[in-house]
């Protein structure tokens, strides 16, 4: 299977913007840009993401009644901590895309700023008059899923390194996919953090991070606990846990937290740090 085919989705995105307002353009050359401000100071409301640790702060999180689903303002708790990346103009306020096809416009949200950059570089070659003050601004993954507006489609963009993970997780569990249906989080059975008696499982946005915590878990715990070994490395996406987080009274998914993007955690609370 060649990996490499499936992993062209922020490619297209960005070929598919230039296309449909290149037609756009042509048919109708008076029309006013695609980028336009239609969330207005959203971004002055929703800019900094915390990215402290969250699991410094599991011990405040409400945790739902038995047999009930989560709080909404449980799960924002567990996403605060994780930054994404959209496009803003001079004036603050969040850029969208024109969708030709579906009539909505277009929110972009990705997981890695880098990306973003390259999309924001895409904006202005094709709209010159967005490159005086547009720039790249972090925006709290909680405050994203918050957003509702009538004609306008939020997206979110994962690494492209992280489907290729993926896919390759899925395949090992014999489970071999040419895409990955979302943003993909990565958990393996034998790491667990505690917090004042409550145990958590971590999920990451990087399987690398992952990689890392486990090894320093195998470390930590050669010397508090030698039980501990290196276990399989599981892959779901990110819209289904929350969903069954919100949905679901019997949900797997309440007791975990989401460690954002180049961190790795230690079992061992002495030697809990960001990298």
């Amino acid at each position: 299977m060649n990996l490499d085919k499936c992993f062209s989705n922020f490619q297209n995105v960005l070929s598919d913007i230039q296309t449909n307002l290149s037609a756009l353009a042509h048919n109708n050359p008076h029309a006013r840009p695609p980028f336009h401000n239609a969330l207005s100071a959203l971004h002055r409301a929703f800019q900094g993401p915390t990215l402290s640790p969250p699991w410094a702060r599991v011990a405040q999180s409400i945790m739902p009644m038995p047999r009930q689903p989560m709080s909404w303002e449980a799960i924002e708790e567990r996403l605060e901590g994780v930054p994404v990346y959209a496009l803003s103009n001079a004036s603050e306020e969040f850029l969208l895309v024109a969708g030709v096809s579906t009539g909505k416009n277009l929110g972009l949200f990705c997981f890695n700023e880098d990306d973003a950059q390259a999309l924001l570089r895409q904006v202005s070659t094709v709209d010159p008059r967005m490159r005086d003050g547009s720039k790249v601004v972090p925006v709290a993954l909680n405050k994203v899923f918050q957003l509702k507006v009538n004609g306008v489609a939020f997206r979110l963009i994962p690494e492209q390194s992280q489907v290729k993970n993926a896919l390759r997780v899925r395949e090992k569990s014999g489970f071999a996919a040419n895409s990955f249906p979302g943003v993909p989080v990565f958990q393996s059975k034998s790491l667990i953090l505690k917090s004042q008696d409550k145990r958590y499982r971590p999920l990451f946005f990087r399987k690398e991070d992952l990689e890392k915590s486990l090894h320093r878990a195998s470390s930590d715990q050669n010397q508090l606990n030698p039980t501990l070994r290196q276990g399989d490395i599981q892959v779901a996406t990110l819209e289904d846990v929350i969903k069954q987080m919100k949905e679901n009274s019997t949900s797997k998914w309440e007791d975990v937290v989401f460690i954002p993007p180049g961190f790795d955690v230690s079992t061992d609370p002495r030697k809990q740090r960001t990298p």
